[in-house]
């Protein structure tokens, strides 16, 4: 029998991050492989030690699984995805790994930098210059993913799903506009009810969110 799992999230975060803090992609693989799970949270703000103690950067998601704590969205999917549909056996397994390395290591960061300066920090110069290099990257990935349906075989794997998300807010922002291939590679992968059913959870306890806070500042 599955052991218990608990995903944990913050308890707020400002309505720009809405839909993009990431328990969104462990929410998503539990959907995928039918886990049931819980969700528990912890501050924005004035974080608490308990916190660190399970995560040294203060950040989220975490997992509990069972007696199992894990941190890191990429180590929490490779966790969650062994022994299931969303990691193959053989080569598919391996190039899923492979895939979902690259997407931390080769995309996510040009990704994140963009993002950072055009949404956090507002600088405009850095935001178009991050942008130009994120761009080359995206343009790197169609070429690679070419006329695939998924990144390491004929199925949707873990790798496709931790991509996908890298993928959503490039997107939001036009930037795979010109990228018809990529474009219609994260249309499949965000069509999948999985998905739908993720989000849903996923923006449904935000706006709970923001009606606690709402209420107690009232």
């Amino acid at each position: 029998m599955p052991t218990k799992v608990t995903v944990t999230t913050f308890d707020w975060v400002p309505e720009f991050a809405h839909g993009y803090v990431r328990d969104i992609r462990i929410r998503w693989a539990l959907e995928e492989i039918g886990r049931p799970y819980e969700v528990d949270t912890v501050p924005v703000q004035d974080r608490i030690p308990e916190h660190f103690a399970r995560q040294p950067f203060g950040q989220v998601p975490m997992l509990r699984d069972g007696d199992l704590s894990l941190f890191e969205s990429g180590a929490i999917l490779l966790h969650l995805a062994e022994g299931t549909p969303l990691m193959p056996d053989g080569k598919e397994g391996a190039l899923a790994r492979q895939w979902l390395i690259a997407a931390l290591n080769s995309v996510e960061p040009y990704a994140m930098q963009w993002s950072t300066a055009s949404f956090f920090d507002k600088d405009e110069a850095a935001a178009a210059r991050f942008e130009k290099s994120l761009r080359g990257r995206l343009s790197m990935l169609q070429d690679a993913l070419a006329d695939r349906d998924w990144l390491a075989g004929s199925e949707f794997t873990v790798a496709d799903l931790f991509m996908a998300d890298v993928l959503r807010a490039p997107a939001a922002n036009g930037l795979l506009d010109d990228l018809p291939k990529l474009a219609a590679y994260l249309e499949r992968a965000t069509a999948r009810p999985a998905f739908g059913r993720a989000m849903a959870d996923h923006m449904a306890h935000w706006h709970a969110a923001d009606a606690k806070k709402a209420a107690a500042s009232a």
